[in-house]
């Protein structure tokens, strides 16, 4: 009689091993894997970050009041050699969530002030986010490679999006402004047809096209005025990032005059150097509070033609200045034709912690707030600008 033991397959060993690396191979782990030297050296770049309690807040106590250890250290080489040994070791998407954890987790942002890190860390929105909220206290050795490391991620993000934002709202444009007699070769085919569908002539197969609907004839002139009202509030960082990208795409645009106002408790219009997002990233103070009415009340007091105008606001709505105030200024906005879009955030992340009540007061008056992807965010302006229904995300 033969004894059949079944051994462990390939996919099994390579399951028993990632859950080695998640658990940390302490005693009760229960997987019994041996690392190999290369999951030995990810290991340990695993528990620098993971198999530690986060850095202290002033009472040097963490959230639930235990005493907290310390992380990677704070020494630079240290650090550095860390994050060689992530992005060797890991894709750079999971680099970029480890920074990201290393950052919030093990206190490092002061590092990033240091010219050493920079050049090691992986560049991505969120550690952009981080410079910006320190720029203002970076020594000058610092200032030239952090404007390098935000410069290479505006122009991954314009490569990503121009191209596509352009064309999308070039045709919103052109189809806003449809004519009625138009030539043949103007002819908005989808939109005539819909248009008579009443005068179907089942015998012949056919529409007779009482009604003809053509495409505007491109302009070289001004046509539909954008204002972007970004908050610039420190949770608000991937937002702000994208929205100075999108920022310079449409004022290269030249039938759309664009505005960028970002706002805290303060409002500062940062449309004279909208052409340049770096500028606008290093124009920006991430952080501190929020004063949504006043903002509105310095973009409202910008619109010339509203009927004409298409208003931006990307914000948690998390008012610290007067509700009533803010809600009566959309309101007004609104009534005298201005289209409204409320974004919670313009990022990948999705919706981020937001006034729930401000959401539903502002949907109350016809501007839904939703959070929007960097990919649906053409498509979004482009339905404000033609004053058609705006493609919310159902999720």
């Amino acid at each position: 009689m033969s004894t059949h033991v079944n051994r462990p397959t390939p996919a099994d060993d390579e399951r028993t091993r990632r859950w080695r690396l998640v658990l940390g191979g302490g005693e009760a782990d229960g997987t019994g894997r041996a690392l190999t030297s290369t999951d030995t050296a990810m290991d340990g770049a695993l528990t620098a970050l993971y198999g530690r309690t986060p850095q202290p807040d002033r009472t040097g106590r963490d959230r639930t009041g235990r005493d907290r250890s310390a992380g990677l250290g704070a020494s630079t080489p240290s650090v550095v050699r860390w994050l060689g040994d992530i992005r060797t070791y890991f894709p750079s998407s999971v680099v970029q969530v480890m920074q990201r954890d290393a950052i919030d987790r093990l206190g490092l942002a002061t590092l990033l002030l240091e010219p050493e890190m920079l050049d090691a860390v992986e560049p991505d929105v969120h550690l952009v986010g981080a410079l910006l909220s320190l720029h203002k206290a970076m020594p000058e050795t610092t200032r030239e490679t952090a404007r390098a490391v935000v410069r290479k991620v505006v122009d991954d993000l314009e490569k990503r999006l121009a191209g596509r934002t352009r064309a999308t709202l070039t045709g919103a444009l052109d189809r806003s402004a449809r004519i009625s007699r138009p030539r043949h070769r103007d002819i908005d085919w989808d939109r005539t047809i819909r248009a008579n569908l009443k005068h179907y002539l089942p015998e012949h197969g056919t529409v007779v096209p009482e009604r003809l609907i053509g495409h505007g004839r491109a302009s070289r002139g001004i046509r539909k005025e954008v204002v972007l009202c970004v908050d610039q509030s420190g949770s608000m960082a991937a937002s702000v990032v994208h929205a100075s990208v999108f920022g310079a795409v449409l004022a290269s645009m030249r039938s759309i005059a664009t505005r960028l106002v970002v706002f805290d408790t303060a409002v500062v219009d940062l449309t004279d150097l909208i052409d340049d997002p770096v500028d606008v990233l290093f124009g920006t103070q991430l952080g501190g509070g929020t004063d949504i009415n006043r903002a509105l009340a310095h973009c409202q007091s910008t619109i010339t033609r509203p009927a004409d105008t298409v208003l931006v606001l990307i914000s948690d709505l998390y008012e610290g200045g007067i509700r009533d105030e803010m809600l009566k200024r959309v309101a007004a906005m609104k009534a005298s034709g201005v289209q409204f879009v409320a974004l919670l955030a313009l990022s990948d992340e999705g919706a981020p912690a937001y006034d729930r009540d401000h959401a539903a007061a502002l949907a109350a008056l016809g501007v839904p707030a939703f959070a929007c992807t960097p990919d649906l965010f053409p498509e979004v302006m482009a339905a404000a600008l033609e004053k058609r229904p705006l493609p919310i995300p159902t999720d």
